[in-house]
């Protein structure tokens, strides 16, 4: 096979910051506020006009007069104000088919502001030395952004391109992203291990062999409590307090109905900072841990989970008000922190990158089964952190994340392991079941005559051991 014919297109984005003067910076604000307008009265546009009526050709003749007629609006170059109406439309074709909701009215203080260049031959992007480079941007003219990574420029430029990027305003300042295609050879199958991933709050990602991926730092605070600014440091954790402390009592001066003052709002500016500054930290890490997981295991099996329904509030209604509403609020913002949908986002491309693969398996009962004996039998889940099976005939002790991560594996292998190596584990249940440690076993119920039922909702309500291969099953010791 020819080296041409081995690659496989890739398209990725890089993002970079931009070192502005601020003449340029009150040029790129006015590009995002009249694009953020733009959309609004291209909706209103839309809206008004009756369906029969409604193309793009008509948009497209609608802006174009519009911008000779404004003079405020005119100051968006030509294609951004095209990239608009592509988006717009886009997101009602995403509505027709299901996928999103309707387009609606972007908000002045709650809209991102960005700024489309679609076409990549208008950036002239140039590196001048080894930590800064040149990009042109429409109507500002050359800009300076950070170096951090690679781009097809100059001699890179063999099967490889920036087909456009965007430039978009966040709480640290205005930052490009770059859109590139590149043609790389196709990764050779990862013969890597399998792994089970269970996602939790105080161990994020807890892994089937044990190799538990932490933030390098305790979940808790001293007093037990969950740390909601994990990411900060102990003197940025007292900026931010002493900030909330004053932005509250500026805003106990506000009437209802004035707008905020320039104080407050400047003081809502240093604690957006601080977010996002803590934000940014998160996004590192899972980059890196990914990256780890990706380059390591061949086949990484995760939980599908439905974190928008795990994130509901418990306050009910006014005739069947809910309980536990404080703890609940505190664990559904640990959840959002945690921010597992992204983890598995990156997850899925990175495991194709190097050509591995991600794979989902139903969440129910993973962390209430044990993975020794597949039962889901009361109480075996003591706390948090373990996990102590009450089959009489099993006893299984240990880490309780661990345990679900060894369910999450078990689940796929059993839909995709072989028939030859599922017989072999029929035939070794009772030998295994027999040589678990006697304090591991509880022979009689305890007291008060209590017994216990194996349920048999996702798990088998069997004493087979797991399929062949599992961790804690390797040169006959138990791993727990």
């Amino acid at each position: 096979m020819s080296g041409e014919s081995s690659l496989v297109e890739r398209q990725f984005g890089h993002r970079a910051r931009l070192a502005l003067t601020p003449a340029q910076i009150e040029i790129l604000d006015g590009q995002g506020h009249a694009a953020r307008a733009l959309w609004n009265l291209l909706h209103n546009w839309w809206l008004m006009t009756p369906k029969c009526r409604r193309s793009l050709a008509a948009a497209d003749a609608t802006i174009r007069e519009a911008r000779k007629e404004i003079d405020w609006l005119g100051v968006l170059p030509a294609q951004a104000a095209q990239a608009v109406l592509k988006t717009y439309h886009r997101a009602w074709v995403s509505c027709w088919e299901g996928r999103a909701e309707a387009p609606v009215f972007k908000r002045r203080f709650r809209t991102v502001m960005s700024v489309d260049i679609p076409q990549g031959r208008d950036l002239h992007v140039v590196r001048v030395h080894r930590r800064w480079g040149m990009v042109n941007i429409p109507k500002l003219g050359r800009v300076r952004f950070r170096w951090t990574r690679d781009l097809p420029v100059g001699k890179h430029t063999k099967h490889n391109r920036i087909t456009g990027a965007r430039v978009v305003k966040d709480t640290l300042g205005w930052h490009i992203a770059f859109r590139v295609e590149t043609m790389a050879p196709a990764p050779a199958p990862h013969t890597g291990p399998q792994v089970g991933i269970d996602a939790g709050v105080n161990i994020p990602l807890a892994l089937s062999d044990g190799n538990h991926q932490d933030h390098g730092r305790p979940p808790r605070l001293a007093d037990g409590t969950a740390d909601r600014d994990k990411w900060l440091n102990p003197k940025e954790k007292a900026r931010l307090l002493a900030l909330e402390h004053r932005a509250a009592h500026r805003k106990s001066f506000r009437g209802s109905g004035e707008r905020t003052s320039r104080r407050l709002q400047r003081t809502y500016d240093q604690i957006a900072r601080l977010r996002a500054t803590a934000k940014r930290r998160a996004i590192d890490w899972q980059h890196k841990t990914t990256t780890t997981l990706a380059r390591q295991y061949g086949t990484i099996v995760v939980e599908k989970l439905d974190i928008c329904s795990m994130v509901t509030s418990a306050r009910g209604t006014i005739d069947n008000p809910g309980t536990n509403v404080a703890q609940k609020a505190g664990l559904n913002r640990s959840i959002s922190q945690e921010a597992w949908g992204r983890t598995v986002t990156m997850l899925a491309y990175k495991t194709a990158r190097y050509g591995g693969a991600l794979h989902k398996v139903p969440a129910r009962g993973t962390s209430q089964a044990c993975h020794v004996c597949h039962t889901t039998t009361p109480k075996s889940r003591e706390d948090q952190a373990r996990f102590v099976c009450k089959n009489t005939r099993c006893g299984w002790s240990g880490n309780a994340d661990r345990n679900a991560a060894c369910n999450v594996l078990w689940l796929y292998r059993t839909d995709h392991g072989s028939s030859r190596l599922l017989e072999e584990q029929s035939s070794d249940a009772h030998h295994v079941a027999s040589n678990l440690p006697p304090q591991g076993r509880q022979e009689s119920p305890p007291s008060g005559g209590e017994s216990f039922k194996s349920t048999t909702a996702t798990f088998p309500p069997v004493l087979d051991p797991p399929a062949p291969g599992w961790p804690w099953h390797q040169g006959g010791k138990r791993q727990g």
